[in-house]
């Protein structure tokens, strides 16, 4: 659509800090008030409307989308939808593993094996690991701890945690990031380790480089909204 503003703000409202177009409450897809937590989050977002040209494009405003999620999809259940991605646990990309060539056996060990060796300590959990990609159970026990550590989080994190979860595949990598164990760019690498590999060994493809960038870009974002909160 066109703008049809000039100005946004963010201001103290009831349960947070809300976002106005010139002084009129922005509402989410849903029409409730869009209000967060902290007058982080509101200037940010505000920033996102600001930078908007003479037609808004919703792709730009990654922040508003996950703060509209976080209301309109997760408040009004935030068990469910805590359980949707506690369930990625059960399939957890660090516990597939190849079997060759070794190098990149190697890669996967250095790189995913610290992030389970700290999921171990943190939650007091163990991991069955697997060469290939045919299911094998992780032990009840550490099902219901990572679903704990997920449902846990309010709202708003569980939307920040949603892309960092499904976009690597990894439940671990995600809480890992979201409790700061890791860095975002550690992260990535991790997240993306069989993607660069493929890229080193064959050659970079533009569309599949593109869809990995746009995925990254996503990635970035959940976390920034994260730092926010």
């Amino acid at each position: 659509m066109k703008r049809f503003y000039k100005q946004a703000a963010a201001v103290p409202a009831v349960g947070g800090v809300a976002i106005l177009l010139d002084g009129r409450a922005v509402k989410t897809p849903a029409r409730a008030p869009l209000a967060v937590p902290t007058e982080e989050l509101a200037e940010a977002i505000a920033g996102e409307w600001n930078g908007q040209g003479e037609e808004i494009d919703p792709r730009a405003m990654p922040l508003t989308g996950l703060a509209n999620a976080a209301i309109d999809r997760v408040a009004p259940d935030p068990a469910a939808f805590a359980a949707g991605l506690a369930a990625y646990g059960e399939t957890d990309l660090l516990c597939y593993r190849a079997d060759t060539p070794q190098p990149l056996v190697t890669r996967q060990a250095e790189q995913w094996e610290p992030l389970l060796g700290w999921a171990r300590r943190r939650y007091d959990v163990d991991f069955q690991v697997a060469t290939g990609i045919i299911h094998r159970p992780q032990p009840s026990e550490t099902v219901e701890r990572l679903a704990h550590a997920v449902s846990s989080r309010d709202p708003f994190r569980l939307a920040a945690l949603s892309p960092l979860v499904t976009i690597s595949g990894s439940l671990v990598i995600a809480l890992a990031l979201a409790e700061g164990e890791i860095g975002l760019d550690r992260a990535w690498a991790a997240a993306s380790l069989d993607e660069a590999w493929q890229a080193e060994q064959w050659g970079e493809d533009a569309l599949a480089a593109a869809a990995l960038e746009a995925r990254r870009k996503d990635f970035e974002a959940a976390y920034r909204f994260l730092t926010l909160l």
